[in-house]
């Protein structure tokens, strides 16, 4: 597995508009086209930021993640999601 798939699609949700509202509106769909395997493509799917952080993924670039209320995920969930790293 590499980080690669997941920081492009957390760097895409920061910087580029379109995609960040096609992930709004459809995740799965604008997610289909980035270097992603099927565990990691799940994980952004359904937010499970400690498994993305566990593949690898940068934790400022997932950070953006709630920042813009994507996938569903609050800040607050972030944190409680992140906090089970240490565990």
């Amino acid at each position: 597995m590499s980080a690669y798939g997941i920081n492009k699609a957390c760097y895409l949700m920061q910087v580029d508009r379109a995609f960040r509202e096609q992930v709004r509106v459809d995740p799965a769909r604008a997610l289909a086209a980035l270097p992603l395997t099927a565990d990691e493509r799940q994980a952004l799917l359904s937010a499970d930021v400690a498994a993305l952080k566990r593949f690898g993924a940068n934790e400022i670039l997932l950070a953006r993640i709630p920042r813009f209320g994507l996938l569903g995920l609050s800040r607050e969930q972030y944190i409680e999601r992140m906090r089970t790293l240490g565990k």
